[in-house]
């Protein structure tokens, strides 16, 4: 797909059952090599609150910081959608803070959407940034920002009273005018089901199933650029830790025994001009 992504692709493929890509991304860099892969949407997370910022939740990330980091990710996506999370406490004090704070995004930075965690207690603010001409994208399940009242990381939706909530959150969502919904560690069946129940609207999975109409993921995690746990949602496409930290071990090597750099690295100078400086 050579064409630029917008809402009415996104809206197009959930029509035609076509699976919607989404990847995260924090700089230019790494949006320049998502958009040249051909990924369809690029989500700037507040989650570069943990994986860029080296905070330890999402709930310390200002609307600055995500203005920064969204504005380098437009600069080098020139083709995919690209979305801007909407951090902790930037549209839940006033519809006038959250309508400003959405416009910053499109204003300042490029960013083609806005996300935003929450389902029928945000919906008018959902539905006056809608009506501002701002699309926007909703989470559902396990939304970080509200790590706190979810009592930690965990699967949402599992007893019938948690899922009939996420069902009804995410058809006010759609009716609100939502173009896409993240659905967050969710059980598969209810992943699909919400998918089904949908019309309009496009349901972003991660941890949520086969059966949404995208999927989405935190690329480091993706790349394996981080030890340790790793979320049983997440497939490890590479693993650049291992990669990244064994080429930096043999530059540290290299630079202790001399051999680099080499003569190929090196800029010659004429013997005639070398004399003069001796």
């Amino acid at each position: 797909m050579s064409e630029k992504v917008t809402t009415a692709t996104i809206r197009k493929m959930k029509a035609e059952g076509t699976p919607i890509t989404m990847l995260t991304a924090y700089d230019y860099s790494m949006a320049k090599i998502l958009d040249e892969a051909g990924i369809d949407m690029i989500l700037v997370g507040d989650s570069l609150g943990n994986v860029v910022l080296g905070y330890d939740s999402t709930l310390p990330v200002t609307m600055d910081d995500m203005v920064h980091h969204v504005k380098a990710v437009c600069r080098g996506a020139s083709r995919a959608l690209v979305v801007a999370d909407m951090p902790f406490m930037s549209y839940q004090v006033s519809l006038e803070e959250a309508l400003r704070n959405a416009g910053r995004f499109m204003k300042e930075t490029g960013a083609k959407a806005v996300k935003l965690e929450g389902g029928r207690e945000i919906i008018e603010t959902i539905r006056a940034i809608v009506n501002a001409g701002i699309p926007v994208v909703g989470h559902l399940g396990l939304t970080p920002q509200y790590v706190h009242q979810l009592g930690g990381y965990r699967v949402q939706g599992k007893d019938t009273a948690a899922a009939e909530k996420m069902i009804d959150d995410a058809l006010a969502l759609e009716e609100a005018g939502v173009f896409a919904i993240v659905l967050e560690c969710v059980p598969s069946p209810l992943g699909r089901l919400i998918t089904e129940k949908l019309k309009v609207a496009a349901t972003i999975g991660i941890g949520a199933g086969p059966h949404c109409d995208g999927q989405v993921l935190v690329v480091n995690d993706l790349l394996g650029l981080y030890p340790g746990h790793t979320p049983r949602f997440v497939k490890k496409y590479a693993n650049l830790h291992e990669q990244v930290n064994g080429a930096i071990k043999q530059y540290i090597d290299e630079v202790r025994e001399r051999s680099f750099p080499g003569p190929e690295h090196c800029f010659p100078m004429s013997d005639e001009v070398l004399k003069k400086l001796y």
